[in-house]
């Protein structure tokens, strides 16, 4: 088919509100249909632009990078719903590098400044950065057919002027779209005159919305979800026809037939659009060092301080040849600077008693990680990888992510903003998207069907964050109603063309960026509605491929427990243990452990841990390490962990696939439980180096068929090559494939493993105080306290009930006349009552007692 056509005016399923066309089939419609190139134009935000840029590159559809920017109809500052009642559309498209620039400067400032109910730009943005941007007159929404529709022709003719002399007579353009409303066949012959009147060129567009005129019925639904309206209300937001989807160039050129020049335009237009996207440079903050250092010398030096603390004065050979190593490869890959700043916020946040976990993720692999006491365990000591967390032969940013105490997380991230500046933090926006039971629920009130009728086949649906209706489909129960209720099936069906759809947008949980200039010049950002968090508009993986430094700081409740219980130790004992110095060979920890008693300790308290814990009875470290990584679908339904466990205590056999696996494998008892089990195999029987076996590693978990094949050729033939049995090498290398879709990242396990041990120590140690801490972290859920109160009594110990007189906020340890220690209630876990209230009592308890939280009440109401 000719290439005579291209959409320049397109939306997709991350206008949230209404548009939701999927990236992926789109591009796969958009190449069906021949289009050379395509343009994806989000309302007045880019969510979409990384992603579709990469899809359409991926499949020779040349990407055009716009927005559909909002107007105000003054200027964005204004916050007056009289003069905003008519905000106006237009199309901005990126022609090069300065016109991206400029574009996400102006949909960054118009959330910034602009926003009333949608994020506003104006003219002065417009003037300010026009230059590298074509520009489209826009839907009936935009400001010249708005005044056409007003009868205003001179007005128009005197915007449409203004446009041209802000963009310049060559990217300016006068768009004419036909959805087969009357208003459009009225407004097109007026638009086109304007253009002859001005010398300006004539672009046919089609708004699009969906994929195929039988998704508009799906979409009127979603409008009602984005709208809160419902498809019986006259007054919802609707679009007249079922033509806002995306038509091929026979059809567009049967549309606009008597004018041929707006349909070549598009491909004018799309010839001036000609910026890449750079997916190379990296955005890395530049680190400020002493003076006398670069930031390789200040590394160097910062281990070299953290080895004799770590070590003493004689590391030995081992440790030195890694710590060389592994600064070389840090060096040549250009990443000191991202270590110095780890190492700068986890430094200050020890330094201000904030607990900080002892590693999260692949970094526990890294010797030079925990030098600079980013993380607290040592990987030579429990056989971490450092390839498994930055593969010298794979140009990837490292990927260190931090575990906070979750009442003190948030001063990390002020610290950052204040190292480095507000302009260069920013948060991750992240979507919300509707799961199958959600769809459900929305779609029936979209149809006003009955809610009890909506609820019953909600509940069908199995529980679970991954299931999808196809799958419930399956059900007897739910396919009963779907074959034999017409109300029913029209619910489903719809869900269905919904379902995973984006349903609200949000900030990520943890996500911070930290960028070398300020964010707004590398991606578009905006407020979220109600706060003045800066947040990128790009989604995680999206800033991560554009260079952009993301890292996850997480609160980890675990952490805070852990820090209260430290401070009640210190009042009851006179001293707190120092965590990094404890035993972890504790004959209480693991009795514990053994006999399951790990109510409130960290990650095995679950009734199926607890059995496993019971069936296995650790006795070492390792056995822990073990059991974090084991405890998944994959290697429980394997038949993995009953096997560790048999293997353990001498019930089964040990196996080993090759005499040289036994030193990788003996700790697991001859199972391949971790990832770094399988680089460790495929170094030792195929000649891998480290970093290849890393790409083993990692094509296993993808499972590309293609992949998969080159590479057990160049396991096979590296095996061979060392005196095995190609046969046998085979055997191996499927071995390891099955194993690779159980295995775990084993420096994340272990690290967690640390924090699990830590808590299960201070239980079995200290558990009044442990046990208090928990409560406070657990005070607003009224079930839990509950249960753990009776965790208390089974331990022996005393929970005194709330008292006015000696209450705290949180629960606290309390000394009894018998010189004996007991927990008293926090008032915090008391319904109804308020934190001011409670503040107001402590200050005031000086003036005399209470009898009753009433009397309280009435003196503070006085």
């Amino acid at each position: 088919m000719p290439a005579e056509f291209v959409h320049l005016h397109l939306h997709t399923e991350f206008s949230l509100l209404d548009g939701f066309c999927r990236l992926k089939p789109l591009i796969a419609r958009a190449s069906e249909l021949g289009f050379p190139a395509l343009a994806v134009t989000d309302h007045g935000v880019m969510y979409s632009a990384v992603n579709f840029y990469e899809m359409a590159a991926a499949a020779n559809i040349k990407p055009i990078l716009g927005c559909e920017v909002y107007l105000a109809t003054r200027t964005r500052h204004d916050r007056h719903p009289q003069l905003d009642s008519a905000q106006r559309h237009i199309i901005l498209l990126a022609t090069n590098d300065e016109g991206y620039r400029n574009l996400i400067k102006i949909v960054s400032m118009a959330s910034l400044e602009g926003y009333y109910y949608k994020p506003r730009a104006d003219k002065e943005l417009l003037r300010q950065h026009s230059a590298g941007l074509v520009a489209l007159s826009g839907c009936p929404r935009g400001e010249i057919p708005y005044l056409l529709r007003q009868g205003d022709e001179a007005g128009a003719l005197r915007a449409a002027t203004e446009y041209r002399d802000i963009f310049g007579p060559d990217r300016f353009f006068i768009e004419l779209s036909d959805h087969e409303l009357p208003l459009e066949k009225r407004l097109n012959p007026e638009l086109v005159k304007i253009a002859r009147q001005l010398d300006l060129g004539l672009v046919a567009t089609n708004d699009v919305h969906y994929l195929h005129p039988a998704d508009a019925d799906a979409h009127e639904v979603l409008l009602c979800i984005g709208t809160g309206r419902t498809m019986d209300d006259a007054r919802r937001m609707r679009f007249g026809s079922n033509q806002y989807y995306l038509k091929s160039a026979e059809e567009m050129a049967q549309v606009f037939s008597e004018l041929p020049e707006a349909l070549t335009n598009t491909l004018r237009v799309a010839e001036m659009c000609n910026y890449q996207m750079d997916f190379t440079t990296s955005h890395l903050p530049h680190f400020p060092v002493p003076e006398g250092h670069t930031v390789d010398t200040y590394l160097a030096k910062l281990c070299e301080d953290g080895l004799k603390q770590r070590f003493g004065d004689h590391p030995g050979p081992e440790v030195r040849e890694r710590l060389t190593y592994e600064l070389g490869v840090i060096k040549t890959m250009g990443f000191p600077a991202y270590f110095l700043l780890i190492w700068d916020f986890i430094n200050w946040s020890r330094q201000n008693g904030i607990p900080v976990g002892p590693g999260r993720g692949s970094a526990a692999g890294s010797l030079v990680s925990y030098l600079l006491g980013v993380t607290q365990l040592n990987p030579l000591e429990h056989e971490l990888l450092f390839e498994r967390f930055l593969n010298p032969g794979r140009k990837s940013m490292p990927d260190v992510d931090t575990d906070f105490c979750q009442d003190r997380r948030q001063e990390v991230i002020d610290y950052v903003t204040r190292r480095w500046g507000r302009e260069r933090v920013s948060q991750i926006i992240t979507f919300g998207r509707l799961k199958a039971k959600a769809s459900l629920r929305d779609v029936g009130r979209a149809l006003a069907m009955p809610l009890p009728q909506v609820d019953r086949i909600a509940k069908m649906v199995p529980a679970g964050p991954n299931v999808t209706l196809a799958q419930a489909l399956e059900l007897p129960e739910l396919k009963a109603v779907y074959d034999g209720d017409p109300a029913g099936r029209r619910l489903i069906d719809v869900a269905r063309r919904l379902e995973g759809m984006p349903r609200n947008a949000s900030i990520h949980a943890a996500g911070v960026i930290i960028s070398q200039k300020p964010v707004m010049e590398i991606c578009p950002v905006q407020k979220m509605a109600g706060g003045d968090e800066v947040v990128a508009q790009f989604e995680m993986t999206a800033v991560d491929h554009i260079g952009l430094l993301k890292m996850d700081f997480l609160g980890l409740r675990n952490l805070t427990v852990i820090k209260d219980a430290l401070q009640m130790i210190e009042r009851t004992s006179g001293q707190a243990p120092d965590m990094d110095r404890i035993s972890y060979t504790d004959e209480k920890t693991f009795e514990l452990l053994q006999e399951a008693h790990t109510s409130g300790v960290f990650q095995v308290e679950s009734a199926g841990m607890r059995r496993y814990l019971r069936a296995l009875k650790p006795e070492r470290f390792a056995d822990i390490v073990a059991m974090v990584a084991l405890y998944r679908p994959g290697p429980i339904q394997g038949g993995v962990v009953d096997g560790y466990i048999n293997c353990k205590h001498g019930r089964e056999e040990i196996h080993y696939p090759h005499p040289k696996t036994e030193p990788i494998l003996k700790e697991t008892y001859g199972f391949m439980i971790y990832q770094e089990q399988v680089m460790q195999i495929s170094n030792v029987l195929a000649g891998f180096t480290l970093a290849m076996a890393d790409d083993l590693r990692k094509a296993m978990g993808k499972k590309n068929p293609a992949v998969m094949a080159k590479q057990r050729d160049l396991f096979v033939k590296g095996c061979v090559e060392r005196d095995i049995e190609e046969k046998l090498a085979g055997e191996v290398f499927d071995l390891m494939e099955k194993f690779a879709g159980y295995g775990f990242n084993k420096s994340h396990s272990a690290a967690y493993a640390v924090v699990t041990y830590h808590t299960a120590w201070l239980k079995a140690n200290h558990p009044l105080e442990y046990m208090c801490a928990l409560l406070t972290s657990v005070m607003s859920n009224s079930d839990k306290v509950s249960f753990f109160v009776k965790e208390c009594r089974t331990l022996g110990l005393n929970v005194l009930p709330p008292d006015v007189n000696m209450s705290q906020w949180k629960f606290s340890v309390e000394q009894q006349p018998d010189q004996s220690w007991a927990i008293r209630f926090g008032l915090g876990a008391v319904k109804n009552v308020g934190e001011a209230v409670v503040a107001g009592m402590v200050a005031e308890r000086e003036h005399g007692p209470y009898r009753t939280l009433a009397d309280l009440c009435r003196r503070m109401d006085a």
